[in-house]
C-alpha cells in the first residue's frame, strides 16, 4: 500500500466528514443504546435460564 495514498484518502475523509446536527445525533444515540440493551438483555436472559437450569438439578 502506498502511504502516499493512504495518506491523501485519510485526508479526503476528513473533508467530507461533517459534525451530526442534533436529529441526527440523537438518532444514533437511540439506535446504539437499543443496541446495548438489546445485547444486555440476551445476555441476562442467557444467565437466567442457565442460572435455574443449574439451580433446578
Amino acid at each position: 500500500m502506498n502511504p502516499k495514498q493512504t495518506l491523501k484518502n485519510m485526508v479526503n475523509t476528513i473533508k467530507m466528514a461533517k459534525k451530526p446536527d442534533r436529529d441526527e445525533y440523537q438518532q444514533h444515540l437511540r439506535l446504539v443504546l437499543l443496541g446495548i440493551a438489546g445485547v444486555g438483555a440476551i445476555g441476562f436472559t442467557i444467565h437466567f435460564v442457565f442460572s435455574v437450569i443449574t439451580f433446578g438439578s
